[in-house]
């Protein structure tokens, strides 16, 4: 047996409330990160990842379109997904709250939560924001809509406990208060704070929202996306981040910094 069988065939396990396709994501990033899927190498086929990791195909697409939004793997339409050649990194843009980015002339821009809970990390948000594998992190969902219309999804992530309270006890001590506003997180910490971040930093990419972010969206999972990751540093230590869900008909705009 090979050791991406062997990799593979380990038991999956997922924190209590956390879905399957994230826990197949961290599975895959790992394998990707430690070397097991050596770099610009061919992935196993869907079938392949599906069976030996004993999830639906579903679960493991869903899985794989969030593998390519973060830059970890790359489709060539005929031939099958790749690992990238070189692992992503980061250019500055300008950091502010997506709903003002996405406001519209003749429209306002509502926030709805879904959800805001605590959950263990992943290896995505380990990764951006420099936490261990133990930690865990707050997690607060949104859907953005103009006249009633979805337009896009918000998933945020603080660092949770003594993480967060080194980092800016502030944010610590107004967090659930700032979650209670009808705003996404980064809004409400620039409201209660101002702009207090050192630095920000957003990767952009293509994709289409796939079946559980499309029933949020109201669209079909084959539906195109754009997909905007965004992180913030105070003190030069990470403490946000963001991955932005956006329907195509809306203008966004980007301003990229110097």
């Amino acid at each position: 047996m090979s050791t991406i069988d062997d990799f593979l065939e380990q038991q999956l396990t997922a924190p209590v409330g956390q879905p399957l396709r994230i826990a197949v994501y961290s599975r895959l990033a790992h394998g990707i990160r430690s070397g097991v899927f050596p770099l610009g190498e061919v992935l196993p086929r869907e079938t392949e990842l599906a069976v030996n990791l004993r999830v639906s195909r579903t679960v493991v697409r869903e899985a794989l379109m969030l593998l390519e939004e973060d830059g970890l793997i790359v489709t060539r339409r005929g031939v099958g997904r790749f690992v990238t050649s070189s692992l992503p990194h980061i250019g500055l843009e300008e950091l502010r709250p997506i709903e003002r980015a996405l406001e519209q002339p003749n429209g306002e821009v509502t926030v709805e939560q879904v959800t805001f809970d605590l959950q263990s990390t992943t290896d995505f948000v380990s990764n951006k924001l420099a936490l261990d594998a133990a930690a865990n992190t707050w997690f607060r969902e949104t859907v953005l809509s103009i006249d009633g219309s979805p337009i896009a999804i918000a998933q945020e992530h603080l660092p949770a406990g003594r993480y967060l309270s080194e980092i800016h006890p502030g944010i610590a001590r107004e967090l659930d208060n700032m979650a209670a506003e009808p705003s996404t997180l980064l809004a409400a910490v620039f409201d209660k704070f101002g702009s207090i971040f050192s630095g920000g930093v957003c990767n952009l990419a293509a994709n289409v929202a796939g079946a559980t972010r499309g029933s949020q969206l109201k669209v079909s999972a084959t539906s195109p996306v754009l997909v905007l990751t965004q992180t913030a540093e105070y003190e030069d230590t990470p403490i946000y981040l963001a991955k932005y869900i956006i329907l195509p008909k809306i203008g966004l705009s980007i301003v990229q910094s110097s």
